[in-house]
């Protein structure tokens, strides 16, 4: 091993301890201070919210990080297993050992990407099921059953495959066909992919999962109606999603993208909320349309993924990326698949530190479509709609505010609520 390659591999085991460190200090933090104020209902939420719903909140916020710790432990044994392990290497000689190496190279780096997705996948099992049947069970969300939580996995496994493996070949293929700018080929590539999913996920892929009736309630439709004319918005449809089945916790969403985008309802949402606050949380995610949140998260996705991909055309052409990461590249063949993949596996690493920068951006822009609600519908109903969800989904009142500052993507129950204008919340504090 060269000095560069010694340096990137200090690079990398740096990064990584570092955000494993970082990660439990935000963790411990979290827990004790959702600990320490399990007793008591925060006073500005003390007519509203129950002391057994303050303490299940604080009870399953405290499960999810004690499960969170695990799943850290787990998926840094795995990341250091792929790289400086030799996992990644150990697969791709295996592969190279086949008869598919010799039958077709784009075939065999097809091959070496579907094989680390089936076994990454196969690794998340034990803890995926464990959340469900355990944790979410525990506090009385879970409603999926083990067929159905099995059919759920032999489906997407299956979508994935039918979906992924077609653009894994385009793109692997413009990486080895299309010269030294190759990564603006596979860009504009995997943006018209990406774009494509949004109009197909909601009528093609969404059905195969949930099943979507149109609303009945007429009288919810006439409002809900009203309010997306009185937004100057339009859909194809309003849905409701059998979201009870899986699960007890509730959500509205825009899918689609032009002229495929629709309003989806969970059942679990509609039993939940009266009329009034459906309307408030409706204006709210017309609100991200309003300000064009959408589109700009969009373009910025764009943005990053020319950077990312440029960056990966770079790297690829360094023996001392593969090497400092555990991987001999194949000599006289092409290791376009193993340097995406040893991409992909390195790029969480570094970008944690700055997702702090991403939530921040989030809750800046729902305090927007907050504000955009407000103005469109009733902030005491938001205000009842938010802490009605806050309740029901078992979200704590009492995050600690540092964890919550780098990690969430939407404000903190106290500082949201205490945005609204409306007289109940006027005395939570920010």
């Amino acid at each position: 091993m060269n000095e560069a390659s010694t340096l990137w591999t200090i690079a990398f085991s740096a990064a990584l301890l570092l955000g494993v460190l970082t990660k439990l200090y935000l963790n411990g933090r979290q827990v004790r201070h959702v600990a320490q104020h399990r007793s008591s209902v925060p006073q500005a939420f003390a007519d509203r919210i129950s002391l057994d719903a303050h303490q299940k909140a604080a009870d399953y916020t405290l499960a999810k990080s004690r499960l969170a710790t695990i799943d850290l432990a787990w998926s840094t044994a795995v990341l250091l297993g792929w790289t400086l392990l030799g996992g990644l290497s150990l697969l791709d000689q295996w592969i190279n050992s086949s008869s598919l190496a010799q039958t077709s190279p784009l075939l065999r780096q097809v091959a070496l990407v579907a094989g680390f997705a089936l076994i990454g996948g196969l690794l998340d099992l034990p803890l995926s099921w464990y959340s469900t049947f355990r944790l979410e069970e525990r506090f009385g969300f879970n409603k999926t059953t083990p067929a159905l939580w099995l059919g759920d996995l032999l489906k997407s496994t299956a979508v994935g495959a039918l979906i992924g493996l077609p653009i894994v070949a385009l793109i692997v293929w413009l990486m080895g066909s299309t010269g030294a700018l190759w990564w603006l080929w596979v860009w504009a590539a995997w943006m018209g992919f990406n774009l494509l999913i949004l109009v197909l996920y909601p009528t093609v892929i969404a059905p195969l999962f949930n099943k979507f009736e149109p609303l009945q309630d007429e009288q919810l439709k006439t409002r809900v109606t009203a309010l997306m004319q009185r937004c100057g918005f339009s859909a194809k449809g309003l849905f409701v999603m059998d979201g009870s089945k899986r699960s007890a916790h509730a959500n509205a969403y825009f899918t689609g993208f032009g002229a495929a985008k629709r309003v989806v309802f969970y059942d679990t949402l509609l039993k939940q909320l009266n009329p009034g606050e459906v309307d408030a949380v409706l204006a709210h995610e017309l609100g991200h349309f309003k300000h064009k949140h959408i589109l700009q998260r969009i373009a910025l996705m764009f943005g990053l993924s020319l950077g990312g991909l440029a960056l990966l055309g770079w790297l690829s052409q360094q023996v001392w990326f593969y090497t400092g990461l555990g991987v001999l590249p194949q000599l006289g063949a092409a290791n376009d698949a193993i340097a995406l993949l040893l991409f992909l596996l390195v790029i969480p690493v570094f970008s944690y530190f700055v997702s702090p920068l991403s939530a921040h951006l989030s809750r800046r822009h729902e305090f927007q479509a907050d504000a955009y609600a407000c103005q469109q519908t009733s902030g005491g109903d938001l205000g009842s709609a938010l802490l009605k969800l806050y309740q029901d989904n078992a979200s704590t009142l009492t995050p600690d505010p540092v964890y919550a500052r780098f990690y969430y993507s939407h404000p903190p129950a106290s500082e949201r609520l205490s945005r609204l204008n409306t007289p109940a919340m006027a005395t939570v504090s920010p």
